[in-house]
């Protein structure tokens, strides 16, 4: 299969099974060069197991992949040089302080010791760890650490960067920082693809997403193209008793149908809606059922609702691990 220069990664036909269980049913991706890509989906999709494929730890068991030129399965050194990977799970020691971590890692990817040093020096400046360079990793924050880890894959920086769910479980702040060094990233020529369960970080990051669901890609195109595609406005309520949030929901379904969903928000609901006399309507059957808002707005959809009219169900419904290879 010829690559084209200008995508840094093509699949066609890609599957992986383990088991009975297909893990990865047929995935197609283009993957521009130059930008963040991402791959949203539930925990279960086959995001990961897409991913380590990429990276040459999984042998497909069927399709095609080309990693910036270079085939998975014929040329994975070709493949190893020129990317980095930073998993869900921390891959520093955490015996060892953060300066100490990233030098190590120097001397491992073939750096002199001064050459390790200066690099070690250049990342904790720039990944803002400086104050805890000789601090054990074991007493760093979750935002630290996961700072750290990024700070990791890029003792070499690599021409393209797999970062899966790299803000699992941090906190607001500490996400947004990590936000910014993917920005920087691929501000200095870096391809990221993302892989994300998180919507809203795909929004923010990624200049196309490719929606993955049980191992298959459904749909896939830019943020804009993709709430376009759902084809109705959104109609957000705030109610201002959490515990009527269920009522409020009852009514607003008698007359929009079983698509108001509940928001993550307590006091959240959400529901498409053909237009704004829709939605006044709407609003309307629930101030004369006596219930309190606290605001309501009508606009885009979000990816939430995207993804919610692509499959049937919320972006947050649990949904079963991908098997461990």
């Amino acid at each position: 299969m010829p690559s084209s220069p200008h995508l840094a990664i093509e699949t066609t036909g890609l599957v992986k099974a383990f088991g009975d269980t297909r893990a990865v049913d047929g995935v197609d991706l283009q993957v521009p060069t130059g930008a963040v890509y991402g791959v949203l989906g539930p925990n279960g999709a086959g995001k990961t197991t897409t991913i380590r494929m990429l990276a040459t730890l999984l042998r497909p068991d069927a399709g095609t992949a080309r990693v910036l030129g270079h085939d998975v399965v014929d040329e994975p050194d070709a493949v190893r040089r020129r990317i980095s990977l930073t998993g869900q799970l921390a891959s520093v020691d955490e015996e060892l302080g953060g300066h100490e971590n990233l030098q190590l890692l120097g001397r491992l990817l073939g750096y002199s010791r001064r050459q390790a040093a200066a690099r070690a020096d250049e990342l904790i400046t720039a990944f803002g760890l400086t104050a805890a360079a000789s601090r054990l990793v074991k007493n760093y924050s979750g935002g630290m650490r996961r700072r750290l880890d990024i700070a990791a894959s890029l003792v070499v920086t690599p021409d393209l960067l797999f970062l899966d769910e790299p803000t699992t479980g941090l906190d607001p702040r500490s996400r947004n920082e990590v936000w910014a060094i993917v920005r920087a990233l691929v501000s200095q020529g870096t391809t990221v693809l993302l892989c994300t369960q998180y919507l809203d970080e795909a929004d923010q990051l990624a200049s196309r997403i490719a929606v993955i669901d049980t191992g298959r890609v459904i749909a896939e195109g830019t943020p804009g193209e993709l709430k376009a595609s759902v084809g109705r406005s959104a109609l957000h309520v705030r109610v201002l008793d959490p515990e009527r949030r269920d009522e409020a929901r009852a009514i607003l379904a008698r007359g929009l149908g079983d698509s108001v969903h509940p928001d993550p928000d307590p006091v959240g609901l959400t529901a498409p809606v053909a237009d704004a006399e829709e939605a006044a309507e709407a609003i309307s059957a629930l101030t004369a059922a006596g219930v309190p808002i606290g605001g309501f707005s009508l606009g885009q959809p979000s990816l939430d609702e995207v993804f919610l009219a692509l499959t049937g169900r919320p972006a947050t419904d649990e949904t079963p691990e991908e098997v461990a290879a």
